[in-house]
């Protein structure tokens, strides 16, 4: 029962200069069931391929972001939403001249234990 107010989100510091706002999650509230992330991801940012054990699911607000899963590429845009299953192979990235602006769900919860990243980008 209850409820939690997040007036005060954790800035988790990403390479790249991608901010990432964790509402909650394991470092903002200590809960590994869910994390809830506003992130915003500047021209030219990219991360490595991932197979995180976790299920992701994202919704755009702004700007267009690369998604590339399963062989496909998906170019997801403002109002759009997609999940990413887990154990999927993914990488996300930001080639186009806008900032990418969107909200981020994992459950369970985001670690960098889970994730599961390759070493290249």
């Amino acid at each position: 029962m209850g409820f939690k107010h997040q007036k005060d989100p954790i800035q988790i510091p990403v390479p790249g200069g991608k901010t990432i706002s964790e509402h909650f999650g394991i470092p903002s509230t200590g809960s590994s069931d869910l994390s809830l992330a506003h992130m915003i991801a500047p021209p030219g940012w990219g991360e490595p391929f991932q197979s995180p054990n976790f299920d992701e699911w994202t919704l755009m607000i702004r700007g267009k972001k690369q998604i590339e899963v399963d062989g496909e590429v998906i170019i997801l845009s403002a109002g759009e939403s997609l999940l990413v299953e887990k154990g999927t192979k993914v990488r996300y990235s930001n080639p186009f001249s806008e900032d990418a602006e969107y909200w981020s769900v994992c459950k369970p919860a985001f670690s960098l234990d889970s994730v599961n990243r390759e070493s290249e980008v």
